[in-house]
C-alpha cells in the first residue's frame, strides 16, 4: 500500500474523507497532532506518515506521459467522478483506456496524483 509523507496528518486524512471518501481505519497517536493514519476505501488502503514541513517534490516534467502516486481499482468509478467531476483538484477526466479501464486523476493537498480506475 502506498505511503505518503505529510506535513499534516490530521488535515489530510480530513480532506480524503470529505472529497474521495475515504475512512480513517487507525492512527497513532489516538490524539491529534498524529503521527501516522490509515486511511481505507473499497479495499485500497494509504498510509499518511507526519513530517514536519515536507513538500513533496514535483517530478512531472521529468516523466510527461504521466507520474502516479497510486493507483485506486474501484468498482463505482463513475459514481465517484460524478461526485468529484468539478473539483479543482481533478487532474484528468474520467476517459475509457484503450484497454477498456476507466479512469480519472485526482492531485491531493500535498501534490500526490491518485488514478481512481475500473471497469
Amino acid at each position: 500500500m502506498p505511503t505518503f509523507l505529510v506535513p499534516d496528518v490530521a488535515g489530510t486524512a480530513r480532506w480524503y474523507s470529505e472529497h474521495l471518501g475515504f475512512r480513517t481505519a487507525g492512527t497513532f497517536p489516538k490524539q491529534e497532532p498524529y503521527a501516522y493514519a490509515s486511511l481505507q476505501r473499497d479495499g485500497a488502503e494509504i498510509m499518511l506518515l507526519s513530517l514536519a514541513g515536507y513538500e513533496k517534490p514535483d517530478l512531472s516534467a521529468r516523466r510527461p506521459e504521466g507520474l502516479w502516486d497510486a493507483y485506486i481499482r474501484m468498482s463505482g468509478v463513475h459514481v465517484l467522478y460524478d461526485a468529484v467531476r468539478s473539483e479543482a483538484f481533478v487532474q484528468m477526466p474520467l476517459k475509457q483506456q484503450r484497454y477498456g479501464d476507466w479512469e480519472f486523476e485526482v492531485r491531493d493537498p500535498n501534490g500526490y496524483v491518485l488514478v481512481f480506475g475500473g471497469k
